[in-house]
């Protein structure tokens, strides 16, 4: 089912379902399919989150071909890699003729991608796990209007993470490893700064590159201090399954506290479950919905059970970017890349007729748009209500590792004073 194309890896997805009138298939529409392109990372320290990535992302095409909107989307792997991405979004443009980019992973392959291709060719992008603040105000997007997310800016995250590190598990003194990179250096910043405000000290803060390094021996080193009780964990899951056995092999570090790109299921596997027993971390997440219990049920049912994170904000990206291509021509207006932008907050933002995940759901959405009607879709990630710098605003899940899984505990607003007198 998959075709490559050069080194690129692209697959062309094309569902095409025959239109039918019946009350449970898709009904007839005159509109053109949305051209869509997916950066997604197959490859690279976040290639442990790529397929399940890229499953949820096939699973929102499956939802509005059969709901009776045809998407096509061409997936190209990111690599985990600034320079391979901008590559790869410059041949879904150029060559394949993409009108909406979805990804991508990093911040720093966003940030990349959009400085580089996206916005000089003028090209709608919505990021699905790409948190660091940069993004928020990106001088290449002033005036633009071109670049979106379906996670909250790690201003939420770092809030967060600071009270799991200094009311919760008592920590007064940390050393950080972070990722020199957009993620790293913002979720890095925002911590510190919340951390200290709370009374914490940071012992350490050491960077590292994003290339995977055969040790972190010396990185580790430079982390350990007479003070540190704990190493926090900021990069991703390829560099932190490497440098956590290390930690632990020499004896460096016992106690960790991890992030969104640090999640990882595959770190049980290598240090063992009893070693990680208790060990938590942060995560910005989806509350409770039945928007969400319509996606995990489908995507369970489809792929099997997952604890990768960002599922649904991927999901939702897609879902929003097909609605939006919709409403454009429902409006009588040209799908072009910039009407496709123009509708993206009218189909996600309110006022409008709620609409949900679900093919159902999305069927009738588009029966809404269809009559004239203004749409507002509460995806499986939440309210996906974009301010006017394409930012959105969901919870903050704390999770931990127990019993050899990892296990939600609680979703928290991200407040750095809440509850203190």
């Amino acid at each position: 089912m998959f075709q490559f194309f050069s080194i690129f890896l692209l697959f062309n997805i094309l569902l095409l379902i025959s239109g039918c009138n019946d009350e449970n298939g898709p009904f007839d529409n005159p509109f053109e399919p949305v051209k869509m392109g997916l950066l997604v990372p197959l490859t690279g320290t976040l290639a442990e989150k790529g397929k399940a990535r890229y499953n949820a992302a096939q699973l929102a095409v499956q939802h509005l071909n059969e709901a009776g909107y045809r998407v096509e989307l061409l997936v190209a792997d990111s690599e985990t890699n600034p320079t391979a991405a901008t590559l790869a979004a410059q041949e879904l443009v150029d060559n394949e003729g993409i009108q909406i980019l979805i990804g991508s992973s990093a911040s720093s392959v966003t940030i990349a991608v959009a400085e580089q291709v996206a916005i000089p060719r003028q090209i709608p992008q919505i990021a699905y796990s790409s948190t660091s603040p940069l993004i928020t105000y990106l001088a290449a997007d002033e005036g633009q209007d071109l670049l979106f997310r379906t996670v909250p800016p790690d201003t939420k995250q770092g809030i967060v993470l600071a009270r799991l590190a200094y009311d919760m598990m008592g920590y007064q003194d940390v050393s950080i490893l972070y990722i020199n990179d957009a993620y790293g250096q913002g979720l890095t910043q925002v911590f510190t700064e919340n951390f200290q405000a709370l009374g914490g000290r940071i012992s350490a803060a050491i960077p590292h590159n994003n290339e995977l390094a055969p040790s972190y021996v010396a990185e580790l080193q430079q982390s350990l201090t007479e003070t540190a009780e704990a190493l926090v964990v900021i990069s991703f899951s390829g560099h932190a399954r490497l440098y956590i056995k290390e930690a632990i092999e020499y004896d460096f570090f016992k106690q960790f506290l991890f992030v969104d790109g640090s999640k990882s299921e595959q770190l049980i596997e290598v240090v063992g479950a009893e070693v990680l027993e208790g060990l938590c971390g942060t995560n910005p997440s989806s509350s409770y919905s039945e928007s969400l219990e319509l996606f995990n049920t489908d995507y369970k049912m489809a792929y099997g059970e997952s604890q990768v994170s960002f599922l649904a904000n991927v999901y939702d990206a897609v879902i929003i970017g097909a609605l939006a291509a919709y409403s454009v021509q429902a409006n009588g207006e040209a799908l072009t890349p910039l009407t496709i932008r123009d509708h993206l907050r009218k189909v996600a933002n309110w006022p409008g007729k709620q609409v949900i995940a679900g093919i159902k759901n999305l069927k009738q959405g588009l029966k809404y748009l269809q009559q004239g009607l203004n749409i507002n879709y509460v995806g499986a990630s939440g309210n996906i209500d974009f301010d006017e710098n394409g930012d959105v605003v969901t919870p903050i899940e704390i999770w931990c590792y127990q019993g050899g899984k990892i296990i939600s505990q609680s979703l928290e607003v991200p407040c750095l004073l809440c509850g203190k007198k």
